[in-house]
């Protein structure tokens, strides 16, 4: 057996193992290739659709956000609308109280009284007048208070006065406050 020479052999396949280990590394480059230009192109799309739902939300949002600023805007009409009907409403209650006010001027006023000037500020009443006493002016202040839509009256000032032929009167000045509206019922 020493004339046999398997050194050929072993080159031819040494040289065959070579090669296929070539396509092998050939076949894997390629199958590898294609797999990453295909997790691009899933990636890519991937990212295509997210971005495409990303645009309908943003559209999505900027209606809702559009919407809530004219709801907004609805409710800050409201609050306008219920504050004029509220200033309406007010109104409306207080419609008689200057009638009912110079009503009970007229039933408290005794005779012999007589109202010269009257002004009102706010709520408070500023009254002058002639009286034919300081009795008619008392009994004035005592009618003012008992009657239930105005405060306890001030006599701030009280002066005699000759009326001629008549004999003497009182010029007097007072101020009285409106109750208000809850301590009348």
């Amino acid at each position: 057996m020493a004339g046999i020479n398997l050194l050929p052999w072993r080159d031819r396949q040494r040289a065959a193992r070579h090669q296929h280990f070539l396509c092998l590394l050939v076949g894997i480059a390629v199958v590898g290739t294609c797999f990453i230009a295909l997790g691009e192109r899933v990636l890519d799309r991937a990212t295509e659709q997210q971005t495409s739902r990303n645009a309908y939300l943003a559209t999505l949002i900027a209606n809702l956000d559009e919407q809530v600023g004219q709801i907004n805007d609805l409710q800050a009409r409201r609050e306008q609308l219920l504050a004029r009907l509220q200033i309406i409403q007010g109104l409306q209650g207080n419609r008689s109280a200057s009638v009912r006010l110079f009503d009970q001027l007229a039933r408290v006023l005794p005779d012999g009284v007589y109202f010269t000037e009257l002004g009102r500020r706010g709520k408070t009443l500023s009254i002058s007048g002639v009286a034919e006493s300081n009795h008619q002016v008392s009994r004035l202040l005592r009618r003012l208070a008992a009657a239930g839509d105005l405060a306890v009256p001030v006599l701030e000032e009280v002066k005699a006065q000759s009326a001629g032929d008549e004999g003497s009167a009182s010029v007097f000045r007072l101020t009285v406050a409106q109750a208000q509206a809850g301590a009348q019922a």
